[in-house]
């Protein structure tokens, strides 16, 4: 049984690209959004992917610095300082395609404390031999740690992966409880 693709909402950017920056234990957090819907996070020293997703989404794109855009900066905050459940239901918007909306829409499904394998994730998607799309797909992530792909590993049990480099993934394991 798959897991329904959420559809975004931005098609475009008929409204200003907000950006605030947070510091963090892992560096610096960019959080972008429009109109209160978060369309991105991305550490700081990922700038150039972080642009270069954000402009095959929405084409020349302008960033405008913003406190707290939509309430989403305090959400982060929040789990970095322990309310792990803060990232909760906050709106995202994350383009792509279908199945990318819906192997991104599933990574909201792994509980807190718990990983999966790549392989897990295309079976529950009902994909079970896109295993490799679903790899490359994860890496496409635009909302980092709101969509928890640092908890998606490697067949093996290993750390495999992860934009943010894996030091970053293995905080964000170990923040969230796992070992």
């Amino acid at each position: 049984m798959g897991i329904p693709a959420q559809k975004s909402k931005i098609q475009n950017p008929k409204s200003a690209l907000l950006v605030d920056r947070i510091p963090s234990p892992i560096g610096s957090i960019w959080v972008v959004t429009q109109d209160d819907i978060l369309c991105a996070v991305d550490f700081e020293d990922c700038e150039n992917r972080l642009l270069s997703l954000l402009q095959k989404r929405f084409g020349q794109v302008q960033l405008s610095e913003a406190n707290n855009p939509g309430g989403v900066s305090d959400r982060i905050r929040a789990y970095l300082d322990g309310d792990l459940h803060s990232l909760d239901n906050i709106p995202t918007a994350t383009g792509g395609t279908d199945f990318q909306q819906q192997v991104w829409q599933a990574l909201r499904t792994i509980p807190l404390g718990q990983v999966i394998t790549y392989g897990e994730l295309a079976k529950q998607i009902g994909r079970p031999k896109a295993v490799r799309a679903v790899g490359m797909t994860n890496g496409l992530n635009p909302i980092s740690i709101v969509l928890p792909c640092h908890r998606v590993i490697g067949a093996n049990g290993k750390l495999t992966g992860y934009a943010g480099g894996l030091p970053r993934k293995q905080w964000l394991l170990a923040h969230e409880g796992v070992r």
